[in-house]
């Protein structure tokens, strides 16, 4: 019965880490460039249950197998294309197809995003929104920072670098839309952004509804197993008890 009490404790805890992902991604809905995350989960290994009797353990009997419920593997982040708008902003950006954005970060790390709602920062360069450096490539192959002129033209041929990265690459999220590759594993990409769009989450509502709706009566079941339990325990304590 405490095992029970404890293996439906395990599942509720993973109902709660789906709930809240489900959450961030329908409030990251209309954020560009976000793409959902699932929790993945596996059941734990099954073990078998054992009892003695004759008091020196000389007498064994297999009572069945108990599984202690599961557990949360990863959280997998779907890298799937959302939907290119057009914005006619000469600051937004998209890449059709594979690809990331390079950002060279304040801390001065590299990071990665689908996210290309840029803005100017204070000398004119393209940034994201928090102060993130757009890495850009000139003509000749070399980096740079990507500058724009008085009309809002792109200065010297530079244009937003693009990074691929070899399928089975794991990145690791920062954020709701900036990655980070701790492998090192980024190579160039072969895909040209386009100006004035933008891509949008891929996120789709009526399959988060869907899930929400999943959890929620999932929720519900263990919440009725775990009452069952609790009235078997106490039967046992306050009334076998007596006996």
């Amino acid at each position: 019965m405490i095992r029970s009490i404890d293996t439906l404790n395990r599942n509720m805890n993973i109902l709660q880490k789906k709930q809240e992902s489900v959450s961030t991604n329908i409030a990251n809905t209309n954020t560009p460039g976000y793409k959902y995350q699932q929790v993945v989960q596996t059941t734990l290994e099954n073990h078998t249950l054992v009892n003695y009797t004759g008091g020196n353990g000389e007498q064994r009997r297999e009572l069945g197998s108990w599984t202690f419920g599961n557990r949360v593997d990863e959280i997998a982040t779907s890298q799937t294309q959302g939907t290119i708008v057009e914005t006619e902003d000469p600051l937004d950006f998209a890449i059709p197809g594979e690809g990331f954005f390079v950002l060279n970060l304040t801390s001065g790390e590299r990071a990665y995003t689908r996210n290309g709602n840029f803005v100017l920062d204070q000398e004119n360069r393209l940034s994201t929104m928090e102060g993130h450096q757009v890495v850009g490539q000139g003509p000749d192959g070399a980096e740079s920072a990507i500058v724009l002129g008085r009309e809002g033209e792109l200065l010297n041929g530079v244009r937003p670098l693009t990074a691929v990265f070899p399928e089975g690459t794991e990145l690791e999220r920062m954020g709701d839309t900036l990655f980070l590759d701790p492998a090192g594993a980024a190579q160039p990409g072969a895909s040209e952004p386009i100006r004035g769009f933008l891509e949008m989450s891929n996120v789709i509502v009526a399959d988060e509804m869907v899930r929400l709706i999943q959890i929620a009566r999932e929720f519900e079941a263990n919440q009725k197993a775990l009452q069952t339990s609790e009235d078997t325990l106490n039967k046992a304590v306050n009334e076998i008890g007596r006996v």
